[in-house]
């Protein structure tokens, strides 16, 4: 099984590209964004509508209507945040000897396994495939987000599992 390596160095006969990795990020990002304002839209549009007028005082439709259509519009104003900053990484770059930071494209080598991770400014958990390979959105905030920044290639981490991975590529 060939290696794929992100640092933009061809290994086997695979290669990450980064900017194709934050251009699907800021894709599913948008994807979501689009969702949740379609959904925060009905959700208004339920609250003011005539049959959701309390018919009594037990009747609470339209307040809850209401409550969801703001969980909605605050949880798309995050996203959308998330873009912009996720769009002004796109000229960051890493080289090997760089520590990981936020923009870095992280590569992962454990003794069973691998993992690539993304370390971004907001959206910790979304995922992405990018040429079979899943990619996992990380924040500073996150443990592990925690534990990679500032370390370079060649250190080594513990994962909630219990095992330890080497960083094997950054960029």
């Amino acid at each position: 099984m060939p290696t794929t390596r992100i640092s933009g160095v061809v290994e086997g006969d695979n290669l990450v590209n980064k900017q194709e990795v934050l251009r699907k990020i800021v894709e599913r990002l948008a994807s979501e964004l689009d969702l949740y304002l379609r959904a925060a839209r009905t959700a208004a549009a339920e609250a003011t509508d005539e049959q959701s007028k309390a018919e009594n005082k037990y009747d609470t439709r339209g307040l809850e209507a209401s409550y969801l259509a703001r969980g909605q519009s605050r949880q798309a104003a995050e996203i959308e945040s998330a873009v912009v900053l996720f769009r002004g990484l796109a000229g960051k770059v890493f080289n090997e000897a760089a520590p990981v930071d936020v923009g870095a494209l992280i590569e992962l080598k454990g003794r069973r396994a691998r993992a690539f991770y993304f370390m971004g400014p907001k959206a910790g958990g979304t995922e992405v495939e990018h040429d079979g390979e899943e990619i996992t959105v990380i924040t500073a905030a996150s443990p592990l987000g925690t534990q990679l920044m500032g370390r370079k290639v060649g250190d080594r981490v513990k994962m909630p599992s219990g095992e330890e991975f080497k960083v094997a590529s950054i960029c």
